[in-house]
């Protein structure tokens, strides 16, 4: 996992990116995938964004992260919550006992892990016949809006491939990490964005620069100009697919 790639974005991702659709969590617990006995790890838990909403629905919440500026952020937003354990490790090597949790869930994170070493990681951490939970906010790149933001990304952000660091979401793509081809559920999870937050989530992206870069000014000038071109009544849609799969290692 790198470690460093979220340096100095915690404050702004915290502030910017979504939370997960309760449809989500809904499906989870009427299939038994989630329930109020089972331990979870969260893997690349970031700020904490996932973990919240999983920590009311199960017994304990090991919150694993290694970039200490989102967990410090984390760390802040989980002081009210029991069952939340904090874990300053990376995914590849959590720290966590040997057959310790019954699930673990990896949300908006996965892309940045080593899979071969995560998956072994998994089979140690995990009881037998433990599920791990793959969890995208993904933007739906059929959108107008969605495509103009890309278009800016690519002329003032080189690191940026596409959404969630250009990972493929085809169930194919994840046979060298699940045993079997996972189950993909699918929800709507689009959100209204003022002015402010539409920028704040673009800056929040680990390509986007930071204040101080040579192309700062220019970048947030050009998502202004995206926001213009699309926004009714001071707001925006930005469409969010959430893509869950959930499978056995």
């Amino acid at each position: 996992m790198n470690e460093t790639t979220f340096n100095r974005k915690g404050d702004v991702y915290a502030k910017a990116r979504p939370a997960y659709p309760a449809a989500l969590f809904s499906y989870l617990l009427e299939r038994g995938i989630l329930h109020a006995d089972c331990t979870a790890a969260d893997i690349g838990s970031g700020t904490g964004i996932f973990t919240l909403q999983l920590a009311p629905l199960v017994a304990k919440v090991y919150a694993v992260e290694p970039n200490a500026d989102m967990r410090t952020k984390a760390e802040t937003a989980f002081a009210s919550c029991g069952n939340i354990a904090s874990v300053g490790a990376s995914a590849e090597q959590t720290t966590l006992a040997d057959d310790s949790v019954d699930i673990i869930t990896v949300a908006q994170a996965f892309h940045w892990f080593d899979r071969a070493a995560f998956r072994a990681e998994c089979r140690r951490i995990l009881k037998t016949n433990g599920n791990v939970l793959l969890i995208w906010n993904d933007r739906d790149t059929d959108s107008p809006i969605i495509r103009d933001n890309f278009a800016v990304n690519k002329q003032f952000c080189p690191r940026f491939c596409g959404s969630s660091n250009g990972i493929s979401f085809e169930k194919a793509s994840f046979a060298d990490f699940f045993a079997e081809t996972p189950k993909v559920t699918l929800f709507d999870n689009s959100l209204i964005y003022d002015r402010d937050a539409f920028v704040l989530r673009n800056l929040s992206s680990s390509y986007a620069p930071v204040q101080g870069d040579t192309y700062y000014d220019r970048y947030v000038q050009e998502i202004h100009a995206v926001f213009d071109k699309h926004s009714k009544n001071g707001t925006v849609v930005y469409p969010y697919i959430t893509r869950c799969y959930i499978g056995t290692v």
